[in-house]
């Protein structure tokens, strides 16, 4: 069971001091689906790692809530010409939220993997608002910067690049598009590090090559 608390925070944009719902505790996961989304038997806490400012639209996680967080003009500019004029449209829901800080992100600087992240969460937040258009069109854009991401090499760690290159294929397997997903599936062996530890991840691409499945069990 997911347990909720209010906490108080403070937007480095406009200065807006504003209430938002985080996670206070949360229990193990009830499953994982194969997109690496974890299932939970209560309120999913994905929903609420990220906070939006009510004024401007300024999106991130709480630490970039603090009087240390700094942000260029430009970023700032953005918030307040992208974001800011969406507030009032914005329904709570927390794939807008996300993809709200996937823009920040974006804006900043940020590496491909930190915004690729943000928008794969922006996905997993429509299952539960079942809100497929949005769900895959979230997925292409973490697709997209995952694959910036593991091309500019250094900056995913050798550790974690046959995880991520399965995810890859398992997002363009749900996108739709057969031919990329298996050619990022046959790029997992090569990836490897550790056999033993990675078995698992060779197993899951060639299951959803072969025969996909929604969940691992």
């Amino acid at each position: 069971m997911t347990r909720i608390q209010l906490i108080e925070l403070c937007c480095p944009v406009c200065d807006n001091h504003f209430r938002s719902r985080a996670v206070e505790a949360t229990d193990s996961p009830a499953g994982k689906r194969t997109a690496f989304h974890d299932e939970s038997l209560g309120a999913a806490p994905i929903r609420y790692l990220i906070h939006s400012c009510h004024r401007c639209g300024f999106s991130g996680a709480e630490a970039d809530f603090t009087q240390e967080t700094e942000l260029s003009m430009t970023v700032i500019d953005h918030v307040w010409n992208e974001l800011a004029p969406l507030v009032a449209n914005n329904t709570g829901a927390a794939s807008e939220k996300y993809e709200a800080a996937a823009k920040v992100a974006e804006w900043r600087g940020d590496d491909p993997r930190h915004a690729a992240d943000l928008w794969l969460r922006a996905a997993w937040c429509c299952v539960d608002e079942e809100d497929v258009e949005a769900e895959r069109f979230f997925q292409l854009k973490a697709a997209q910067r995952f694959e910036a991401a593991l091309s500019a090499f250094d900056d995913v760690p050798r550790e974690d690049r046959a995880l991520l290159t399965c995810l890859t294929g398992e997002l363009w397997r749900r996108i739709g598009d057969l031919r990329q997903a298996r050619a990022w599936f046959d790029r997992v062996p090569g990836e490897v590090i550790d056999a033993e530890s990675q078995q698992w991840v060779i197993a899951a691409a060639r299951q959803q090559r072969v025969a996909p499945r929604e969940c691992f069990r």
